[in-house]
């Protein structure tokens, strides 16, 4: 019940209070329900034309949800949000059967990860790719310990979905980890051991059907697909995501948040640990493996040339799971190292500062010092210190409460008071719902110079193509123009001979319309 519920907070609650944000999100519902409309669960389709770049998990969620629930931003969402809460209920049940006393520690140190809780909140492939290979990755080590193989053929079932999920990196990663390990472990028939024929006879008939269907009858698939979306983003800045080699450290830290310090140190302890037992077998094989699942996904993608938060989510569920190991080690009445415990309780309730003055900060775009921050900075400063002398006191059975209250706070904060900044500067929704206020929403719509997450956004509120000045799709008909701010003369220059007139702006987005009429 309680992780019942603090999933259905975390992850579902407000799912819809502001709208898609992004390029990615409206994309993606768009894709899933053009997919939904030619009733094709083959083909991605968007604006009528093939999309290629990722596989299908999601959008069949999100095609379902959309039948069950309609089309609107919550059932875009679900899929993700549906997706986290099996990955947690995956790691509650390993952790019952191999850590039996920390089972619920397990799940509620996952489920209340910054990173989780944001991607859960998406509507993206990234979370339903993490919790295909998160529950696949531990699945193997299950089979591992019992030797049952039920617990393979798991494995195989959910890095297929994974491979539905986001494409071949998810066999790829769990390959190199299982390798790794074996290697480190010096058990290296367990490479062979894992190479069972049934679990890859089962791992084909989930993730390859669609992979035949999709290139029979698109020919391009495996060149845009494979080529273009996976080999080129990763050599190359095709994209125009490049980012320094240490970028996913702080990603890393972030996503871990409030758990961060915890994980820092539960890090340094494995890694020593296998230093100072590198010559005998490392007695800690689920530590080891943790580490090992951490380490491979941020090394991997730090070697990309394209970067994006989102990439090493998969890792994230195993530094979550180093922490319950950290813990269950240290069952003592006083267990924490001070340093952790101090860092821990500002790091947990220093959460509830960016979340209090979220919508100062997305509509001013910079931190709000003044008296009421002061203020508010030293109320957080005393309940950290009050943290810090309730762990120290009661140790593990203060860590609970000290950290997911500060959480469920900061998750409140900014669903209630940020909702309509986030919404307003972000989404695509508000601008829509302006533009149908004027002129109703028969006409075609254009955008001039405007940001990608406003076209995709229109194209998924208005549900229709949107047409791009600049790439000489001015409609000959009647329709309406959003145009980047500032852009008064070039609009009229564009349609000379045409009645131009101003309808109105959207401050918050720097975005002004027109209405233009036909040639």
């Amino acid at each position: 019940m309680v992780v019942a519920a603090v999933c259905g907070f975390l992850f579902f609650f407000g799912l819809s209070w502001f709208g898609l944000v992004g390029a990615d999100e409206p994309r993606y519902a768009q894709v899933a329900r053009e997919m939904l409309s030619r009733h094709d669960w083959v083909t991605p389709v968007l604006g009528g034309v093939p999309w290629l770049e990722k596989p299908p998990l999601f959008y069949w969620q999100a095609m379902l949800a959309y039948a069950a629930l309609g089309v609107n931003d919550f059932a875009a969402r679900l899929p993700s949000a549906v997706d986290a809460t099996l990955m947690v209920v995956a790691v509650f049940v390993f952790s019952r059967k191999f850590r039996p006393e920390f089972q619920l520690d397990g799940a509620l140190i996952v489920a209340s990860g910054a990173a989780v809780i944001g991607f859960a909140r998406a509507a993206s492939t990234d979370m339903p790719l993490a919790a295909m290979f998160g529950i696949g990755m531990l699945a193997w080590y299950a089979w591992h310990e019992t030797s049952k193989k039920v617990w393979l053929a798991f494995f195989y079932i959910f890095i297929g979905l994974g491979v539905l999920a986001k494409g071949p990196v998810a066999a790829f990663l769990a390959g190199v980890v299982i390798g790794i390990y074996a290697l480190m472990r010096r058990e290296l028939h367990l490479v062979k051991r894992t190479l069972w024929l049934p679990g890859i006879l089962l791992f084909c008939c989930v993730a390859l059907p669609w992979y035949a269907l999709v290139q029979l009858r698109n020919p391009e698939f495996l060149r845009v697909f494979i080529l273009q979306h996976n080999l080129e983003r990763f050599s190359s800045n095709l994209y125009h995501h490049r980012e320094p080699f240490w970028f996913y450290i702080p990603i890393a830290l972030l996503g871990l948040l409030p758990w961060t310090a915890f994980a820092v140190d539960a890090v340094i302890v494995n890694a020593r640990r296998w230093w100072n037992e590198r010559r005998a077998l490392p007695a800690d094989g689920l530590g080891l493996y943790l580490l090992i699942w951490l380490i491979v996904p941020i090394a991997f993608f730090s070697l990309s040339q394209s970067k994006l938060p989102g990439y090493i989510l998969p890792a994230l569920p195993a530094g979550s799971l180093l922490i319950v190991e950290y813990v269950a080690r240290n069952q003592e009445r006083k267990p924490f190292k001070k340093y952790v415990i101090a860092s821990h309780s500002l790091l947990s309730v220093g959460l509830i500062v960016p979340a209090a003055l979220v919508s100062t900060i997305v509509l001013t775009h910079h931190f709000p010092w003044g008296r009421s921050t002061a203020l508010l900075l030293a109320i957080v400063a005393g309940l950290a210190a009050l943290c810090a002398l309730g762990l120290t006191k009661y140790g593990m059975r203060a860590l609970r409460f000290v950290t997911l209250v500060p959480v469920l706070i900061a998750v409140s904060a900014v669903l209630r008071l940020g909702a309509p900044a986030l919404d307003n500067s972000f989404s695509a929704r508000p601008v829509a719902r302006q533009l149908i206020d004027m002129q109703g929403e028969n006409l075609p719509v254009a955008v001039l110079r405007a940001r990608r997450e406003v076209e995709y956004g229109l194209q998924f509120y208005f549900n229709r193509n949107i047409f791009r000045y600049e790439l000489g799709q001015e409609p000959d008909g009647e329709h309406l123009l959003v145009a980047s701010q500032g852009l008064a003369d070039e609009v009229a220059l564009r349609n000379s001979g045409r009645k131009v007139h101003y309808l109105g702006n959207f401050p918050a987005q720097r975005l002004e319309f027109y209405w233009v009429s036909a040639k």
